[in-house]
């Protein structure tokens, strides 16, 4: 019954959006709403539970988001984000540019945090969509395939690290497996699933158009990818300095400067000055970019909250763990069990690390029943939980409102991909298996 009624919210979720035209905010708090009725929540935890759902989930993004719209508006509108294009098709060519967006996203997802990595890369995805009149999803989906895969199988990633963790799996070798898997599933999620999206229309937010430079003072190549690859160097250092000096108090401001909000906030702040100010703009016209970015991704920001809520209230009512419940004595291998758990959890309840982290309380005592090899299981449940993105994951929602595009298109193609980079996921992971066992 509760699988019937969470399939039912989600459904109602389609067609609010879609067919009744509702704004995505407004028909999230509905559903949210609803699905916590009927799951026989009391009526007076509801609206907590919604107000949590949106807190929790902006609380950890709200900074990050806001601040990479900021940099990349100023990245466009300095002309930085259209050096660093011009750079990138000098070097590749438009015939492999789609390559360059994937071992970019690649290398960038590794250290990054997924919503780091999407609004950091957006746009240059875009001022290279834009300058070179190339299709944006052909373009920008395998950049954040790459991201995608990253963000679910290879630590320091905080699901796959918190995986890690409770299977008590080598963080080493579940990185070098992850890896193995990583590269094959990326080639067909990204480059080769998107030669069929290029009829997608899609019209992405010109808040990222890259602009030619108001000022005589244009940034120059090396300062322009300097700036828009700061955020990336600068968690590259945290992420290595614990293994290059044991001293704590170094330690303890490392990881102060490490934490990816801070990242972003320091990356703004040169941004300021190395394409603002050093370009001949004045305070009052950088904070008038910063002004505007903000203003064009607030119905973004609210659209993710109430996924969050969604997604809280499922969690909140014991739905997740209801259905992660019935599946525990289907019968099948525990590596492919643990991935179906994860997938059908991500597809209930919308986030990834939650569909990984409940999953591993659940399949984690097989594992020792049926020694399974913990570092794959790690991997396998990681795919999972990337499986079915759909109306209830926020990362949907970045990637419909960002390249602008309808609910259907967003459907087949982010949805596609993400299913795509489950099961080649696995499918990976299955082999690996077979080669460490023989």
């Amino acid at each position: 019954m509760t699988l019937a009624i969470v399939l039912l919210c989600i459904v109602a979720l389609i067609v609010l959006i879609s067919a009744f035209k509702i704004n995505a905010f407004t028909a999230f708090l509905i559903i949210s709403l609803l699905a916590g009725v009927l799951l026989g929540m009391p009526l007076a935890n509801i609206p907590k539970s919604i107000e949590k759902g949106i807190g929790d989930t902006l609380g950890s993004l709200v900074m990050i988001l806001c601040l990479g719209a900021m940099l990349g508006k100023l990245l466009a509108e300095s002309g930085a984000a259209q050096k660093v294009a011009a750079a990138l098709m000098r070097a590749f060519g438009p015939k492999y540019i789609q390559w360059a967006m994937v071992v970019a996203g690649f290398v960038i997802g590794i250290p990054l945090y997924y919503g780091v990595g999407f609004v950091l890369m957006v746009p240059l995805i875009f001022s290279i969509v834009y300058q070179y009149r190339l299709p944006a999803i052909y373009l920008g989906l395998p950049m954040l395939s790459a991201l995608s895969v990253t963000h679910g199988f290879l630590p320091p990633h905080p699901s796959p690290s918190a995986l890690v963790v409770q299977f008590h799996a080598n963080m080493g070798l579940t990185l070098l497996y992850g890896l193995a898997v990583a590269v094959p599933t990326i080639i067909v999620a990204g480059p080769l699933f998107a030669q069929t999206l290029k009829k997608i229309e899609a019209h992405p937010l010109e808040t990222f158009v890259s602009m030619p430079a108001a000022t005589a003072h244009e940034p120059g190549t090396a300062n322009s990818f300097f700036t828009a690859l700061l955020p990336v160097l600068l968690l590259m250092v945290a992420a290595l300095f614990p293994l290059l000096s044991n001293n704590p108090q170094f330690h303890n401001v490392v990881t102060l400067f490490g934490q990816p909000s801070v990242v972003m906030l320091l990356a703004v702040v040169y941004a300021t000055y190395s394409l603002g100010l050093r370009s001949g703009r004045s305070m009052t016209q950088v904070m008038t970019i910063y002004g505007d970015a903000i203003k064009d991704i607030s119905m973004i920001l609210l659209i993710i909250g109430a996924s969050g809520a969604l997604k809280q209230v499922l969690t909140d009512s014991g739905a997740s763990n209801e259905i992660a419940g019935l599946l525990q004595h289907v019968a099948l291998p525990p590596l492919v069990l643990g991935w179906l758990m994860a997938a059908i959890l991500r597809a209930c309840v919308g986030s990834a690390t939650v569909a990984g982290l409940t999953t591993a309380g659940l399949i984690g005592p097989l594992l020792a029943q049926t020694h399974t090899n913990p570092n794959l299981m790690v991997l396998a449940v990681g795919a999972g939980s990337l499986m079915f993105s759909h109306v209830n994951d926020s990362g949907f929602w970045m990637f419909k409102e960002y390249f602008n595009i309808s609910v259907k298109d967003t459907l087949r193609s982010w949805s596609v991909m993400e299913a795509l980079v489950g099961t080649v996921g696995l499918v990976g992971v299955l082999v690996l298996n077979e080669l460490v066992t023989y």
